[in-house]
């Protein structure tokens, strides 16, 4: 018999298939019951409405893929271990849940976020392990010390944002995960710590 944690679950995931599916403001919680294959009122009992429905599935992604993130960077030694590993473990659990890709470009792209929060704080971590890695880099001469820190995180989130933006774009019509170590060649090849010949 299924409990509550697991119907919650299912009816989240469900929201999430609607809202991507459908846009946030064209999705109807009937739609969303039907999805879950449970009854209108049955998603009341743990949801308050279609709002509470997006930030708590934002919350409950946030929670799982950071975590995949901490693990995958820490398991790591060097810098560019961990930027590999970062950005291929961000491109496996995109491609692995479109719709929460899809949610996610969509809200960090509109000028009126309803998971405000919730996207500010995923950024933020995602930022602070950015930041963290860049710095190591800068240590083991990996990367150029005299770039601005915030620059360097911005070209790469920038950089992210942009091949999953192309990605959804071609409706998946390629493997996003084949992106990953592309990406981080460009990366460390526009900010590599070389020096340019002019000769």
């Amino acid at each position: 018999m299924e409990n509550n944690t697991d119907k919650k679950s299912r009816i989240l995931q469900a929201a999430g298939q609607v809202f991507a599916q459908n846009g946030f403001s064209q999705s109807t919680i009937a739609m969303i019951a039907k999805n879950a294959g449970v009854a209108d009122g049955t998603i009341y009992l743990y949801f308050k409405n279609k709002e509470e429905l997006l930030t708590r599935f934002f919350e409950n992604k946030m929670r799982l893929i950071f975590d995949r993130f901490l693990e995958t960077v820490s398991g790591a030694n060097s810098a560019e271990e961990k930027l590999r590993n970062l950005i291929r473990t961000h491109f496996v659990e995109f491609q692995k849940d479109k719709d929460m890709a899809v949610l996610y470009q969509v809200e960090t792209h509109s000028n009126v976020r309803l998971a405000e929060d919730q996207i500010r704080e995923m950024s933020k971590m995602y930022m602070d392990l950015i930041s963290l890695i860049v710095e190591q880099g800068q240590e083991q001469g990996l990367i150029r010390k005299d770039l601005y820190l915030s620059l360097v995180k911005r070209m790469i989130i920038g950089s992210l944002d942009e091949v999953i933006n192309t990605w959804i774009h071609s409706e998946g019509k390629y493997d996003l995960v084949s992106m990953a170590d592309p990406l981080v060649d460009l990366i460390l090849n526009g900010i590599g710590n070389h020096l340019r010949s002019d000769a």
